[in-house]
């Protein structure tokens, strides 16, 4: 979670707190970031930076907060701190810690707290933005990264558009969103046609949906499934990490670059078609040489315009696909 938030939000991280890198800055570990904060052993060494909340910057398993947390947690309400959190774990609901925000006069941030979401009513059908939603070949891929550089990219080019957010992370970023993932199934859909017609609020042409999981994660797909048909994308942007060979946690392949494309414009197919449009790459680990490799592998097996947006930047690739993002219709009986 911090990665996202240090590379994109517009708040200035002054200091991160990491024991194992103490001493060093945040480009000495991490230079893809673009942050030259330093990282410290404690949260008594960050003070001196003048922080005004606390991130809890992690996304751990089952999203519950480790004891070895509950101190600097602490300390940090009794410093007047803000407490922003991504976890599952709402920390609103600890006794402890809500009675220090009391005491101190200070706020715990639960993004993962979803506002009260209606059933989908189809009205994301007649919103006039095109959207664009990022799927993956599994969760944590880069759905987010490329969502937040394709809109960088359009507005750029002058284009009205506009990042939903439907993660803890995509929502410390944008500062508004939904986690869809602690949305009840039923309403999970509805989250995400709220989402869109806030979007187009904000932005009269274009939308990039983020994305979440991936279509055959075993624990993540109803996700992805509430996103494709609540979101009612117009086109889709597949996103990969080469590295990536399994679905994480599970032995379960990632899906070939075919065998996606067809399963996701075939499950979009049913209600609102949405083609494919390109492919956003994640190749941080590789070499020059070897993430040209990667790109070019995948423009032969899929002939669709193909990138690492980070690493190349997202302009000739926004260009590339622009002129395949248009209006879809919704199937009607």
């Amino acid at each position: 979670m911090a990665h996202g938030v240090i590379a994109y939000s517009s708040d200035t991280v002054v200091a991160v707190i990491d024991p194992d890198y103490a001493g060093k800055r945040v480009g000495d570990v991490l230079p893809h970031l673009g942050s030259n904060a330093p990282i410290v052993a404690s949260l008594d060494e960050s003070m001196r930076f003048g922080p005004t909340s606390l991130l809890v910057g992690i996304a751990p398993a089952g999203g519950l907060l480790p004891d070895d947390f509950r101190a600097a947690i602490a300390a940090a309400l009794r410093a007047r701190l803000e407490i922003v959190s991504g976890l599952h774990a709402m920390l609103n609901d600890d006794e402890e810690f809500a009675a220090l925000a009391r005491e101190h006069d200070t706020r715990i941030w639960d993004l993962r707290l979803p506002p009260a979401a209606p059933l989908f009513s189809g009205a994301a059908w007649d919103v006039k933005a095109k959207i664009v939603l990022t799927v993956g070949s599994d969760a944590a891929v880069g759905k987010m990264t490329a969502a937040l550089e394709l809109v960088r990219a359009a507005r750029e080019r002058g284009v009205d558009a506009a990042f939903v957010p439907t993660g803890q992370i995509g929502i410390a970023i944008a500062g508004w969103g939904t986690a869809i993932d602690r949305v009840v199934a039923d309403f999970a859909p509805g989250a995400a046609e709220q989402l869109v017609l806030e979007g187009e609020r904000r932005a009269r042409d274009l939308l990039l949906l983020e994305g979440q999981g991936g279509i055959n994660n075993p624990a993540f797909a109803p996700v992805t499934l509430a996103l494709l048909f609540g979101g009612a994308p117009d086109a889709l942007v597949l996103v990969h990490s080469v590295a990536r060979t399994a679905i994480e946690d599970y032995d379960v392949p990632i899906l070939s670059y075919r065998t996606l494309i067809r399963t996701y414009e075939g499950l979009c197919a049913t209600v609102k078609p949405a083609r494919v449009v390109g492919i956003a790459l994640n190749t941080r680990d590789c070499s020059e040489e070897e993430a040209r490799a990667h790109v070019e592998r995948a423009r032969a097996e899929t002939g669709l315009p193909c990138d690492d947006l980070v690493r190349s930047g997202p302009h000739a690739f926004y260009d590339a696909i622009a002129p395949a993002i248009v209006k879809s219709e919704v199937l009607h009986a």
